[in-house]
């Protein structure tokens, strides 16, 4: 197996992955979506509420808002030693008292307090609600770690996705530099310049086949192989991409020893 990094930038990467079986591209994928565990606000003790919303809209808003996660020192409450009982290693509170000075007030991400200066939103300017003058909002809200395959809040990531990597070729012999494919490419790779057809930035070819039905002397050619993949992944800032990356791996390694486990048993 073989990765190179293609683009890189704050909470996304796209890379290349050869070397290795579509299926193992698809269980990457689902387990970076389903299995990597983070934070999120999983309960809401409403003290006082006499804003606008109803205090349900409150904490489904507050349970869609990323929170930075610290793997290290934090356990799913099912595998806590608390049995989930709820400890300071498996929970992180966070409190939000609020009350309106002004005639339009925002209660921001930034106004919500973490017991653990680790576990705080990922952006402090994400809206929660507007009030009015004398109108307050008094909350607890407890975080827990917990993954996609339970709920969409728990996805460290905002998408992840992977396509075959496109190889597209011409026959010279056929081509005729009419430029019809040229036009007719949506994304713009394939170029005719000093009497030469070629394709550039073929990792953005969408696999349309355009190029190919627009052609009548079958000059262009697009194909794919079954061990080489594009993946795209942006994060939603609660881990990195490299922990998101180390983190599914890891987890694919202990259900495969599961499997082989079970699978000698049988």
């Amino acid at each position: 197996m073989e990765l190179e990094i293609v683009e890189q930038r704050e909470n996304f990467v796209k890379f290349f992955l050869s070397g290795v079986t579509p299926t193992f591209a698809n269980t990457m994928r689902r387990m970076i979506m389903s299995e990597v565990p983070t934070m999120s606000i999983d309960e809401v003790i409403i003290i006082e509420n006499t804003t606008p919303l109803y205090d349900e809209i409150v904490a489904h808003r507050l349970g869609l808002i990323p929170l930075k996660t610290d793997l290290g020192n934090y356990n799913r409450p099912e595998l806590c030693s608390c049995g989930g009982q709820g400890c300071t290693s498996c929970e992180v509170s966070l409190t939000l008292e609020k009350y309106g000075d002004q005639d339009v007030e925002v209660v921001l991400s930034s106004d919500l307090v973490s017991q653990d200066p680790k576990i705080v939103p990922v952006h402090s300017n994400i809206p929660i609600l507007k009030m009015a003058r004398d109108q307050k909002i008094f909350l607890e809200a407890i975080a827990r770690l917990g993954r996609g395959l339970d709920h969409a809040k728990w996805q460290p990531i905002s998408t992840v996705s992977y396509k075959n990597y496109p190889h597209v070729e011409f026959n010279l012999d056929n081509c005729t530099y009419c430029g019809d494919c040229v036009e007719i490419c949506p994304r713009n790779i394939i170029k005719i310049e000093n009497d030469e057809i070629f394709a550039t930035n073929i990792i953005n070819c969408s696999l349309c086949n355009q190029c190919v039905d627009v052609c009548e002397l079958d000059a262009v050619t697009v194909s794919v192989t079954n061990n080489e993949f594009i993946f795209n992944i942006e994060s939603t800032g609660a881990l990195s991409i490299e922990d998101i990356l180390t983190e599914a791996l890891r987890l694919l390694k202990e259900k495969a020893k599961e499997f082989k486990v079970h699978v000698d048993d049988f």
